[in-house]
C-alpha cells in the first residue's frame, strides 16, 4: 500500500475552482461529466429560453476579458514580515501590507474570505496625470519585482493614464474590475464597501459595482463637500463635490442595516462643567475593558479623568456584586442611573469611565446619514491640517481624506470589533482614523492597509525628507500617531502620579488594551521555487525553470519568512498567534494553541514526527526535504499522525 503525504499549495486560492464549487453546490444539475458547465441546461434551470441571440443589457469594454484571466491567475508570491519596521510586531493585529495590492488582495483570499467588516477605498480618479496601475493580465509579480528593483528588467513598467491614451477609461476599469471582485470576496455577508470618487468615473464605478456585487447590493452614492470654498479659477461650474459609493455584500439577508446614523453607540454619564455630586450604584453594574472583555474578578479601587472618587468595588462575573458611591460632575439624577442599571445599560471601561449603552429605543431615534455630507464630515483643509500636525507639513501627500469622513463612515457601520481594510491606504489616513475612532469609543477595530511603494517624484520635498516611497509615508504616518498617543498616555499617567492607576490591585496592573501597533509586510516572490506555468514555451524559459527546481527552497530564505508563508498559504491568519517549542533539539511553532503544527527543520527523525503527533495538533507542515529522501520514514510519518487523530498531515 502506497503512503503519499499530501503537498501544500504554495499558490493562493484557485478562484475559478471557488466560484465553480460554489455554482455546483446550488446547480448540480447544469454540470456534466468532466465537471464542466451545460450553459443552456443551467438557464433552463433558472426558468430561462434558451436564446442564440447575442443582443443583451450589460456593461463592455475593450479588455474586459482579461479580467478574467488578471483574476483566475494565481499569485505565487507571498508577504515577508519586516519586523524593524513594525510596532509591536509580536501584539499587535493591524497590518501594513506594502505591494501591488492585486497581488495582495489574491494572497489574501485564503486566510481572509469572508472577514473583512468594511472596506474603504480612495483609488485614482482617473484624472488624466496619475499614476495607474497595469491592467494588462500578464503584467503581476515579475513586473512588481522589475518596479521595486528585486530583480533584473527593462525599466518600470508602471505609468501613468494619460487622456490622449485611445483606452482611457477601459485602462482604468480593467485596473479596478479585478481588484473590486476580490474585494468582495473578502466582505462578510453584512460587510460594506465604500468608495471615493469623483465626476470623471463615477458612472463607470457604479457600473462595475453593479455587476460585481449586484444591483441591488446597492446602498447609497453620498454626495461630500471637499472643499470650503469654490475655486475662483473654475470653469462653466465650480465643483464642490465629490462621492462616496457604497455597497454591501448582501443587503437582502442584514437583520439591521449596514448603515446607519453616526451617533455614538454609547454615552457618558457625566458632565465636566457641572458641579460635583453623589450617586449610589446599585449593585449590577457591568465592569467592562474596552468592551472587548470583562476583566478578571477581583477587588479594585478605580478611579479616571472624569471620576473623583470610586469606593472600592467587588465584581463577579463581570458584575458589581456590592453598592458603589461615585462623588463626580454628573449630568444625570439617581432616578437615571437606577434605571441604566435596572436595564443593564451602565458599564465602567478603564477609558472612558463611567458609559452607558444607548438604549432601543435611542437607536430608532438615531440620526440617519444623509446623502449630502457637509461640515462635520471634514474637507480638504482639515485634511491638509491633519498632515502639518504629523509631519509639519501637507506637502508629503496630496488629495488624502479627512479624518472626520472616514472616523463617520467607520461608526455608522457597526465595526467596533472588526477589520477595516483600505487596499489603496496612500498616506495611510484610515489607519489613523480607525486608531483614533478606538480611542474615542474604546472599539477594538483593527485595520489591513495596503499601499504600491510608488517612488516619489524627484525633489520633492518628501524625498529631500529621505521618504523614497508612498509607502513610506504610510508607514510613518502610523508610527507617529501610535507615539502621540503614547506620549499623551505617559502625560496622563504622570498628572495622575499620586492617583492609583485603573483597575489596579496589589498584585497586578492592568494596562490600556488599545492596539497600538502594526506588523510591516512585504510583497516578494515565494521563498520556494514554483513551477510558473505561464512562462513562454521555449527551450530556455524551460530549462531555466527546471534550474531552479534543483533547489526546492530559496537560498536566501528565512525560516520566519517561510513560516508566514505557509500560514497564508494554510489559510491562517498573519496576525494568527505563534508559540516556538523544543522538542530535544529541534524547534516547531504552533499556531493557534496547538490547532496547526509547523516544523521546518531539514532534517525530521522518527522520535521528533512521533512527539510531534503525539501533541494532537488538527494539522502538521514539515518540510519534504526533511525527509532527506527516506520513503521509509514517510511512511511511517503518516501512519503516526493517522494513528493520532492528525486530520491533515502536509508537506511542502
Amino acid at each position: 500500500m502506497k503512503l503519499d503525504i499530501e503537498k501544500l499549495p504554495l499558490t493562493s486560492m484557485d478562484i475559478k475552482e471557488e466560484q465553480i464549487t460554489k455554482l455546483k453546490q446550488l446547480f448540480p444539475e447544469a454540470f456534466t461529466e468532466g465537471n464542466k458547465i451545460d450553459w443552456d441546461r443551467l438557464k433552463l434551470t433558472l426558468g430561462e429560453d434558451v436564446d442564440a441571440g447575442k443582443e443583451r443589457y450589460g456593461m463592455n469594454w475593450p479588455g474586459k476579458s482579461d479580467c478574467f484571466k488578471t483574476i483566475q491567475q494565481p499569485s505565487i508570491a507571498t508577504l515577508v514580515p519586516v519586523r524593524e519596521e513594525s510596532v509591536n510586531f509580536d501584539t499587535t493585529e493591524n497590518l501594513f501590507i506594502e505591494g501591488d495590492n492585486l497581488e495582495v488582495l489574491k494572497l489574501l483570499q485564503k486566510s481572509y474570505i469572508g472577514k473583512i467588516k468594511m472596506i474603504y477605498i480612495d483609488p485614482p480618479y482617473n484624472t488624466g496625470n496619475e499614476f495607474i496601475y497595469p491592467d494588462n493580465y500578464s503584467e503581476s509579480l515579475d513586473t512588481y519585482l522589475e518596479y521595486t528593483g528585486q530583480i533584473d528588467g527593462e525599466g518600470r513598467k508602471f505609468s501613468t493614464n494619460t487622456d490622449t491614451d485611445g483606452r482611457f477609461h477601459s485602462k482604468w476599469m480593467s485596473m479596478m474590475y479585478p481588484r473590486l471582485f476580490l474585494a468582495k470576496n473578502l466582505l462578510k455577508e453584512d460587510g460594506v464597501i465604500f468608495i471615493s470618487i469623483d465626476d470623471n468615473e463615477v458612472q463607470n464605478l457604479r457600473a462595475l459595482c453593479n455587476e460585481i456585487f449586484g444591483e441591488q447590493n446597492f446602498i447609497d452614492i453620498l454626495k461630500w463637500k471637499r472643499k470650503k470654498q469654490p475655486s475662483f479659477l473654475a470653469t462653466h461650474t465650480a465643483k464642490m463635490m465629490e462621492y462616496v459609493l457604497i455597497f454591501s455584500k448582501d443587503k437582502l439577508s442584514l437583520e439591521k442595516l449596514s448603515i446607519d446614523g453616526t451617533s455614538d453607540s454609547t454615552k457618558k454619564v457625566i458632565n465636566v462643567s457641572n458641579k460635583e455630586c453623589k450617586r449610589i450604584f446599585k449593585e449590577g453594574v457591568r465592569v467592562k475593558l474596552n468592551g472587548s472583555g470583562v476583566i478578571p474578578k477581583g477587588r479594585y479601587k478605580i478611579r479616571t479623568m472624569e471620576v473623583e472618587y470610586l469606593s472600592d468595588v467587588n465584581f463577579k462575573n463581570g458584575k458589581t456584586i456590592n453598592n458603589v458611591e461615585v462623588v463626580s460632575k454628573f449630568s444625570v439624577s439617581q432616578q437615571s442611573i437606577d434605571e441604566y442599571i435596572k436595564n443593564d445599560l451602565l458599564f465602567i471601561t478603564s477609558q472612558k469611565g463611567l458609559r452607558r449603552d444607548v438604549s432601543i429605543e435611542e437607536i430608532g431615534k438615531r440620526k440617519s446619514i444623509t446623502d449630502l455630507l457637509l461640515s462635520e464630515w471634514g474637507d480638504n483643509q482639515e485634511s491638509e491640517n491633519e498632515l502639518i500636525q504629523i509631519f509639519n507639513t501637507s506637502e508629503y501627500f496630496e488629495y488624502n481624506k479627512p479624518l472626520k469622513l472616514l472616523k463617520n463612515l467607520i461608526k455608522c457601520n457597526f465595526s467596533d470589533e472588526q477589520i477595516v481594510l483600505d487596499f489603496f491606504a496612500g498616506s495611510c489616513s484610515t489607519a489613523q482614523a480607525v486608531i483614533e475612532q478606538n480611542k474615542d469609543d474604546g472599539g477594538s477595530r483593527n485595520f489591513i492597509c495596503v499601499q504600491l511603494p510608488e517612488t516619489l517624484g524627484k525633489g520633492s520635498l518628501a524625498e529631500k525628507s529621505g521618504y523614497k516611497t508612498i509607502a513610506d509615508i504610510g508607514k510613518e504616518r502610523i508610527r507617529r500617531v501610535i507615539k502621540k498617543l503614547n506620549e499623551e498616555e505617559s502625560q496622563n499617567a504622570e498628572s495622575r502620579q499620586n492617583t492609583p492607576r485603573l483597575f489596579e490591585t496589589s498584585e497586578s496592573k492592568i494596562s490600556n488594551s488599545q492596539d497600538l501597533g502594526f506588523k510591516v509586510f512585504k510583497l516578494q516572490k515565494s521563498n520556494f521555487n514554483i513551477w510558473n506555468a505561464n512562462i513562454e514555451k521555449t527551450q530556455d524559459a524551460i530549462r531555466e525553470q527546471l534550474a531552479l527546481h534543483l533547489e526546492h527552497i530559496s537560498p536566501e530564505a528565512e525560516q520566519e519568512s517561510i513560516l508566514y508563508e505557509l500560514l497564508l498559504k494554510s489559510g491562517f491568519s498573519l496576525t494568527a498567534k505563534i508559540e516556538k517549542f523544543q522538542i530535544e533539539d529541534y524547534q516547531v511553532f504552533s499556531i493557534l494553541d496547538g490547532a496547526l503544527l509547523i516544523c521546518l527543520e531539514k532534517k525530521l527523525t522518527h522520535e521528533l514526527i512521533k512527539a510531534i503527533a503525539e501533541r494532537k495538533p488538527v494539522r502538521v507542515i514539515c518540510l519534504d526535504e526533511g525527509f532527506q529522501n527516506d520513503d521509509q520514514l514517510k511512511a511511517n510519518a503518516v501512519l503516526i499522525m493517522k494513528s493520532n487523530e492528525v486530520l491533515k498531515f502536509q508537506t511542502v
